[in-house]
């Protein structure tokens, strides 16, 4: 199957992260933490804070599409990734948000954002949160009830999900890049592949 890497042209003005989708099913496979006052204590803060946490994008993480041209998968690099969260807030889009990519929704804003260079010192370690190193991680506050009562609080929403355009390389990775592309069970599947094509001839 194909593997597509997408990539950012800087100097192209139609190009890289437009909105962050709030949906059921993240693509990336990884959930976010709703913050809440139990779990992070401010001076006089009595309310809930409605931020929400996660990953945005996962550097080499094979992400599955079936469209016109068939099946394939997509990845972003690290420095991509890094270029897609700069530009995305060069550009001033922290409050472009929508619900699983359909409905453009108002008061929610990305407030913090970050890639994750170390593991143990990262603000990810301390929610539980393991993911890769060069992850673009982002807060969202939601100041928009019906959207946190009705969606994140009954856990209709689990995760974030980018809208954006990006160019695609067409190229099978290196070896070592696309084992870093498969999870363990593709990997273990191949290798037992190979064993039994070895015992056929």
């Amino acid at each position: 199957m194909r593997i597509i890497e997408l990539i950012l042209d800087e100097e192209q003005d139609d190009i890289g992260v437009e909105a962050i989708s709030i949906v059921e099913s993240p693509a990336i496979e990884s959930d976010f933490v709703a913050l809440k006052n139990q779990e992070i204590k401010l001076a006089e803060v009595d309310k809930e804070k409605k931020i929400l946490m996660g990953a945005l994008l996962i550097p080499n993480k094979p992400i599955y599409r079936n469209g016109e041209q068939g099946e394939y998968y997509i990845y972003f690099s690290k420095d991509t990734i890094v270029k897609a969260s700069q530009m995305f807030l060069q550009k001033g889009n922290q409050s472009n948000s929508t619900l699983e990519h359909d409905e453009v929704l108002s008061g929610l804003t990305l407030v913090e954002s970050w890639i994750v260079e170390d593991k143990v010192k990262d603000k990810t370690a301390l929610y539980g949160l393991d993911v890769p190193l060069g992850t673009w991680m982002g807060s969202v506050k939601v100041n928009n009830d019906e959207i946190w009562n009705e969606y994140v609080k009954s856990n209709k929403v689990k995760g974030f999900s980018i809208e954006g355009y990006f160019a695609d390389k067409m190229e099978t990775p290196k070896d070592k890049t696309l084992n870093d592309l498969m999870s363990e069970d593709d990997i273990l599947l191949n290798k037992i592949k190979d064993i039994l094509n070895a015992k056929e001839q």
